[in-house]
């Protein structure tokens, strides 16, 4: 089968994500819980072999965030392959009603009032930050007002 032909398998499930990860990452071997869980304990995550295996078998379909980090780190991948797809589609809708409101002005700082006691999350924190930073840029080369000559935001 040539590379044209291949189709991407169907990940729905944490067992059928991690099963392909452990196929496309450690091809032809294979991986014992233990192995895998001493691999995210040197790259300073926790995952216990157990846990490990049970996910594989099935028994596992809704682990915590710091289990699909532990995997992430363990795979070498963002660690939100690992969520569901409709907590992935959350956060994907989350950003870009972010980033439209960034675009027409309605947000034009940070402000951290009004939060649940979980506060916003690190990554959304930092990636709010680098596009102000972007923006900042921006409105110091493009002559004050961050738009192009033709009236739109730079891209």
């Amino acid at each position: 089968m040539n590379s044209g032909e291949e189709r991407a398998p169907e990940l729905r499930t944490l067992q059928q994500k991690v099963e392909y990860m452990v196929e496309k990452t450690f091809p032809g071997q294979k991986i014992s819980g233990r192995v895998f869980a001493d691999l995210v304990k040197e790259r300073g995550g926790s995952l216990s072999h157990s846990y490990f295996s049970n996910i594989l078998a099935g028994k596992v379909t809704q682990p915590s965030e710091d289990i699909l980090k532990a995997l992430g780190l363990g795979f070498g991948v963002d660690w939100r392959f690992f969520k569901e797809e409709s907590e992935v589609v959350d956060d994907v809708v989350a950003g870009l009603q972010f980033l439209a409101k960034r675009r027409t002005g309605e947000i034009s700082g940070l402000a951290g009032r009004g939060l649940d006691e979980d506060g916003l999350p690190p990554e959304l924190l930092q990636f709010a930050l680098s596009l102000l930073e972007d923006a900042r840029g921006r409105r110091s080369t493009a002559g004050g007002d961050g738009s192009t000559a033709h009236g739109e935001p730079e891209k």
